[in-house]
């Protein structure tokens, strides 16, 4: 398998490997969020138990996502290669997301077996956090930095394609049945995570004895957890602002359609957002991004969502959310690029598991708090990454 680059500087075949992994992950969790209730239900709980189950497993990936990243830094210290958290952590996953189905269609729900499906179904959540983090990783090899937003904006543009149509593919993802859609979603992920293997080019050898003297950058770390804890409150009360302020705006309750249409667009403006940034530099576009994004919030709750205004918040969505993993792996030293991703990762779900504690009633949130929840959310984002920006210039200054 060629890893020659190309005229960018960047392993396009393996990138779009990747891709498919991240279509395969936004899959995977697509078809869980759908049947959980469902499948709650059926085995004798409460559908609202799904809603403690998300935060219970989002709190864990808080600590988890770090940790694999981390735990995968070391294996490519010790072993040359972190691929066994990505071939270990898929395979687990799949088979573990095969096995919710069966438990629930196979297993008579006794007083003493119904508590294995609440088991298997944080088991696979947690089987999901093994690998991303290592896997998103692997763009570092992939691409060069300056163009690492291009790479990664393909990785973004198939994740949020399929996850665009989430809120009309409900009635079809039922209709296929829990067994035969979460095998789909099984297979798919052992075929990409198979594929990735093939085409992962060899990696170069590490310096041991180097990558001792390489310091744990707390600071860093804490500015990138701080970004992914703000990024996420952002899209969180972005999305809850819009949906509203466009079925007041409208006057209906179906705004199912047009929400794919605006996931759509978000999706395609990755690639554009990736040669935005790769042109002025990722923090920069991020920061552009944030500074569009801030002022659209606020004026929609007034004028409503008008074009223009969707225009600005699609494109600058698409900096903010592009350029994450950029950010992430160009602010740590090589040596702890699991550890730097891990901290995005688990600040988004750190930052998810407790907006569900705080905001138990998502309807109840009106248009104004939402935005200015939403708001500050991203001016949190903002303030991290100039502060890394201006530590870096001092460090380079010092050098």
């Amino acid at each position: 398998m060629t890893t020659s680059k190309s005229h960018f500087n960047i392993l396009w075949v393996q990138v779009w490997v990747l891709a498919a992994v991240q279509g395969a992950i936004t899959l995977s969790w697509l078809i869980y969020n759908i049947y959980l209730p469902q499948l709650l239900t059926q085995f004798g709980f409460p559908a609202s138990l799904a809603v403690g189950l998300v935060i219970v497993e989002n709190a864990l990936g808080a600590v988890l996502e770090p940790l694999m990243g981390g735990l995968s830094d070391q294996a490519r210290r010790w072993v040359g290669t972190r691929f066994p958290f990505i071939s270990v952590g898929m395979i687990l996953a799949s088979a573990l997301f095969i096995a919710i189905p069966c438990v629930v269609s196979f297993i008579p729900p006794s007083t003493v077996m119904r508590s294995l499906l609440p088991i298997v179904l944080v088991a696979w959540a947690l089987a999901m956090t093994i690998f991303r983090s290592p896997a998103m990783c692997l763009l570092g090899m992939y691409s060069t930095p300056a163009q690492l937003p291009l790479a990664v904006s393909f990785v973004t543009l198939a994740g949020g394609a399929i996850g665009a149509f989430r809120p009309i593919s409900n009635k079809f993802i039922l209709s296929l049945g829990p067994v035969y859609t979460f095998a789909i979603g099984s297979f798919v992920m052992l075929g990409a995570a198979a594929v990735l293997r093939l085409v992962n080019p060899p990696e170069a050898p590490v310096d041991r004895h180097q990558a001792e003297t390489v310091k744990l950058p707390l600071q860093k770390l804490a500015l990138i957890l701080g970004t992914g804890f703000g990024v996420a409150w952002g899209i969180r009360f972005l999305f809850d602002v819009l949906g509203k302020v466009l079925k007041t705006q409208l006057n209906t309750d179906n705004i199912d359609v047009l929400m794919v249409w605006i996931g759509l667009a978000i999706a395609l403006a990755s690639i554009p957002a990736g040669i935005f940034a790769v042109k002025i530099g990722n923090s920069q576009a991020m920061l552009c991004g944030i500074c569009a994004i801030i002022p659209s919030l606020l004026i929609m709750i007034s004028v409503g969502a008008q074009i223009p205004i969707i225009v600005v918040i699609v494109a600058g969505f698409s900096l903010i959310v592009n350029g994450a993993i950029p950010f992430a792996l160009g602010l740590v030293p090589q040596r702890w690029v699991g550890l730097g991703i891990g901290m995005y990762f688990g600040g988004f779900a750190l930052a998810m598991s407790l907006f569900g504690v705080i905001f138990p009633q998502p309807q109840a949130i009106t248009p104004l708090i939402g935005a200015v929840g939403g708001a500050l959310a991203f001016l949190l984002a903002g303030v991290c990454i100039i502060v890394s920006g201006i530590s870096e210039t001092q460090k380079n200054a010092e050098v």
